[in-house]
């Protein structure tokens, strides 16, 4: 299928320090992080199951570097794509969208795209991507605008507002051109934030068909770990709104864990590490968040 390429406005704007395209926090936590596919993973297959973008706090997230060499791994053959992703970086994923657009037509090759639990924001322009996308019965594409945190003055929200705009409509060509909706309807889909559940992205023009529910599974492990992150991401935003510069606040949430370890009682090595103990280290770091949060109250 020949899908357009995603310009980004305003050259630099993606560059700058000073602004950045995220996931809002509420979907990060309708995200279950440890869907899979069930299949036994070809050489020829992308997995996209984290975050898009680098993640401050793991290290871990996709993005385009890991692409490059998934694709040079692959050459030229035809592929597949499967993503079970909350989203990201807008800019991190307009690239990897026209990334592989870029290497399928330039070698004549077909993408299958496999939505396994969810393709939200970032993610789910990354599977506009494929000629076939597939996505399970109870997975779901979610479609917005583009979710921006921004630092400057009033002039640099005006120029960034502006910007915005064009981003979201060259976001929302790519739609149109896949589901064949009016530009009035996936404007309003994605004023709205909407989500799509399996059948219903399939009726809206999203995918194509439905993945059977033996070729997804859930890896425990994964969701757990998950929580954590979630919980480190929650108290980093605490620390932040008290003042605490980023390098600071990732300092004192090292510290946190150390002390949310011994009080659950957790292994300081990750591979000795249960699920069990990854969601006590979550509950037990939540715990200490709360108590700061009440102290700068």
């Amino acid at each position: 299928m020949n899908m357009p390429r995603i310009e980004v406005p305003g050259g630099v704007l993606a560059r700058r320090h000073n602004v950045s395209a995220r996931t809002p926090e509420t979907v990060l936590d309708r995200w279950d992080s440890g869907v899979r596919s069930a299949d036994a993973v070809g050489d020829n297959v992308v997995s996209i199951y984290d975050v898009i973008g680098e993640d401050f706090w793991t290290g871990g997230g996709f993005t385009l570097r890991r692409l490059d060499g998934a694709l040079r791994q692959i050459g030229r053959r035809d592929f597949e794509v499967h993503i079970n992703s909350p989203g990201g970086d807008m800019f991190e994923g307009v690239a990897i969208y026209n990334k592989i657009r870029d290497h399928a037509e330039a070698h004549g090759l077909s993408v299958k795209v496999k939505v396994l639990g969810l393709a939200a924001s970032a993610a789910s322009v990354i599977a506009m991507a494929g000629d076939e996308i597939e996505i399970g019965a109870a997975a779901s594409i979610m479609i917005h605008n583009c979710w921006t945190v921004a630092i400057g003055n009033r002039n640099d929200f005006a120029e960034m507002a502006q910007t915005m705009e064009q981003f979201d409509a060259n976001m929302a060509a790519v739609y149109e051109a896949r589901t064949g909706n009016s530009a009035d309807d996936v404007a309003a889909w994605m004023n709205a934030e909407t989500w799509f559940s399996g059948q219903e992205a399939i009726d809206a023009g999203f995918a194509t068909e439905l993945l059977p529910a033996d070729r997804v599974k859930n890896d425990p492990n994964a969701r757990a770990l998950a929580q954590v992150v979630r919980a480190e991401k929650k108290a980093e935003r605490a620390l932040r709104m008290a003042g605490a510069s980023a390098k600071d606040a990732k300092t004192t949430i090292s510290d946190m864990k150390k002390a949310a370890r011994d009080d659950a009682a957790v292994p300081d090595s990750n591979a000795d590490v249960a699920p069990s103990d990854y969601a006590a280290l979550a509950a037990s770091l939540t715990k200490l968040t709360s108590a700061m949060e009440t102290h700068y109250d």
